[in-house]
Order: structure tokens, then sequence, then C-alpha cells
């Protein structure tokens, strides 16, 4: 028997509502899973290319598990602490360049910043405040991170899961294509697919834009001198993601530490507007349009409002999902239009009605059956008269 499609569609809200109250309520305990999951999905590429090259599924698994963690301990070790040190003492600086930006512009325009005025009397406030409370904030901010994600899950619980599951990926997705309903599983593969698609061209092909930029930012600002040149290349780089907001917010973080550290020396000052000229020309030209494409799907602006929905829902967890989900969002919302655009709803036109069922026809040589019917009239006739008579005969054989 045929299920009507509401009801399924019933059942399948159901089941949805049900994991998305699973993750508001379990959000910081399946973390880790989450995240294991995330890196399993990112390498499995990887391993089906060493596959490919002739190893098992088991040694690919081993030979990336021992090159992330010599990666992962290379950048705790060497990249790490000095980002920490440069954010903090670009932290301290700060009202100090505040100050002296404030008085710049107090003795060469004291129309806009007038003496006592309401937006002076701001900058300086900003400037003590964050002289005073930069060591509570950056504590704060260190608690808060360090109650989401423990150390033992970063160097524990992630690897295992993120071991396990690559090691069973294929396994796993060919269980759960076993599993799709088969009405609808065309669909689904398609879906999927796409979703695959988007979230994978988004991920890798950001992340290898993000690496290029932060080499290219930090590395170009240290070669300047630029103080604090490898944190604010870094954050630059990071921010990326948004188009034009890492350059404005990175940019604008190395122009002002030039001012006040190159201050009547225009040539560095050049130097460092350059670096981020030319880093914005590259990536708008050739980093985005040939590594990421305009394929993917993912708006900036959806994007910040996936970011800004499921962190607020979901916490940290949301945060982590939040890109994964607005890919399938997206797909999804396509996918909709596409069948609301074919609908009757969009043209405006009915549906043609379904085809009637067939009717099945057998063709005969011409007399067959009317020799068919003399018989079968010639049969009842006799068993009629025999049946007068007190005897009737055994029924004749039946023609094939």
């Amino acid at each position: 028997m045929h299920m009507p499609v509401r009801k399924q569609l019933i059942w399948w809200g159901v089941g949805g509502l049900g994991l998305l109250i699973a993750m508001w309520l379990l959000g910081q305990a399946i973390l880790p899973f989450i995240l294991g999951a995330g890196v399993a999905y990112l390498l499995d590429p990887v391993a089906d290319r060493l596959e490919r090259a002739g190893l098992s599924r088991t040694m690919s698994v081993v030979v990336i598990t021992f090159g992330t963690v010599l990666i992962f301990a290379a950048v705790t070790l060497l990249v790490v602490p000095t980002l920490v040190r440069q954010a903090a003492a670009l932290i301290e600086t700060a009202p100090q360049m505040l100050e002296q930006a404030r008085a710049f512009t107090t003795s060469r325009f004291p129309e806009f910043l007038p003496e006592g005025g309401t937006v002076g009397t701001a900058l300086t406030d900003l400037g003590k405040a964050m002289g005073d409370q930069w060591q509570g904030v950056a504590q704060t901010i260190l608690s808060s991170v360090g109650g989401v994600i423990s150390a033992v899950a970063i160097l524990v619980i992630v690897p295992v899961v993120a071991f396990y599951l690559l090691l069973d990926w294929d396994r796993m997705v060919a269980q759960i294509d076993d599993l799709l309903p088969r009405e609808h599983a065309p669909t689904v593969r398609r879906l999927a697919s796409e979703i695959d698609s988007a979230l994978s061209g988004f991920l890798r092909g950001q992340g290898l834009v993000i690496l290029i930029l932060g080499t290219w930012y930090s590395v170009a600002l240290m070669l300047v001198g630029l103080p604090f040149g490898f944190f604010i290349g870094i954050m630059a780089a990071v921010l990326s993601f948004i188009p034009y907001v890492g350059v404005l917010i990175g940019g604008l973080t190395a122009i002002g530490v030039a001012l006040f550290s190159f201050w009547g020396d225009p040539l560095w000052i050049g130097a460092v507007v350059a670096i981020f000229a030319a880093g914005q020309v590259v990536e708008g030209n050739y980093l985005q349009p040939k590594i990421v494409g305009g394929h993917v799907g993912l708006h900036p602006v959806w994007l910040l409002l996936a970011l800004s929905v499921f962190g607020a829902l979901f916490g940290f967890a949301g945060m982590v999902m939040a890109v994964p989900l607005a890919a399938a969002l997206g797909v999804l919302a396509r996918f909709l239009i596409e069948r609301y655009r074919a609908s009757a709803l969009y043209t405006g036109q009915s549906m043609p009605a379904d085809p009637p069922l067939p009717l099945r026809v057998e063709l005969a040589p011409r007399g067959t059956l009317q020799a068919e019917l003399d018989e079968a009239r010639r049969v009842a006739d006799q068993s009629q008269d025999l049946a007068g008579q007190g005897a009737i005969p055994a029924a004749p054989p039946r023609r094939t």
C-alpha cells in the first residue's frame, strides 16, 4: 500500500525536530563527536586518493593521522604562542595608539573633535577601558573557550572519533544509502551530492585561500617590520571568508599600527598599504574564482545569518554546525524553488490528470474468435440435450 506524501512529511518532520532538540540539549556533550565527524569528512578524499595509489584503507588512515598530528603539534608549538603574544601586546598598546590618534586629530582638525566633546571623551574612555580591562577580557575569553572545548576533547576524543569514522567512512555511506526510502532515494542522492559539492567546495577552497592569504600577509608585514604583523596578517586572512571584511579590518588595523610606528617615514606606510592592495587584487581575481568558484552557493550574508542563528540556539556546537547546515538549507531551498516553479501555484495552470490504466487487448487470427464461439455454443446445446435425457457427459478438454 502506498504511503501518502503528507504522512511521509510528518514522519520526516518529527525526525528532524527530534534531531534539533537533541542538539539543543546535548550540544556541548556531542561537540567532540561533531568535530571528529567534520575532520573525517574533510580528510576522506585524501584517504581515497591514497587508496587509489595502492595503500590499504587502514594504512591510509594511519598515514593521515600521523601527518595530522605532526601538523597540529607544529602549529601549537610554533604559531599559537606567537599569535597569543602579539595579540596581547596589540591590546595593551591600543589605548596609547588611540590617544595619539585623538591628539593628532584634535591638533590638526579641532572642529571635528572639540575639547570636551562627546567623540573625544568617548575615545579617551575607550582607551582607558581597553588599557584597564584587556587582561580580564582575555581571561574571560580563554575560560569560556576552555569551558566549551576542553583539552581532553581536543587531544583525545576528537582524534579517536575522526580515526574510526575515517576508517569506516565508505561503509557508513553505503549503509546510509541502503536505509534511504526507495521511493525517494534518487532525489535524496541528488540533493546529498549537491550539498557535498557546496560544502566541500567552500570548506576546502576557502581553507586554501585563507592559508595562502595568511602566509602572504603575515610574512610580508613581518618583512617590512610592522609590529604585531604576524597576528594582523593571520587575522585578516581568517576574516577573508567574508568578502572585504578581512581586508578592511586587517588593513585598517595594519595601517593604524604603521602610522603609529612609522610616523614620518611614508615609504613603509605605503608598503603596508601595497601589501593589502596586492592581497585583495590576487584574492578577488585569482584565488576566489579559481579555487572556491562561484558554484558553491554559500552567500556570505547567508553564512553570517547561519552562524548567528545556530550560535544563538545551540551555542558553540551550533556555530560548528552552521556551515554544513547552511549548505544543506541552501540546496533544499533551491530544490523547493525548482519544484515551486514547476507547480500549478507558479504557472497558474492545472497539472494534467494522471493517464488511465492501460487496457490489455489480445490479438487473434481472423476467424478464430468466431470458431471458438460456435464451438462453445455447440457444446452448450449438446450439454442441455444430454441433461434432458438424464445423462451429462464429461466436460470436453479445454482448448489452449
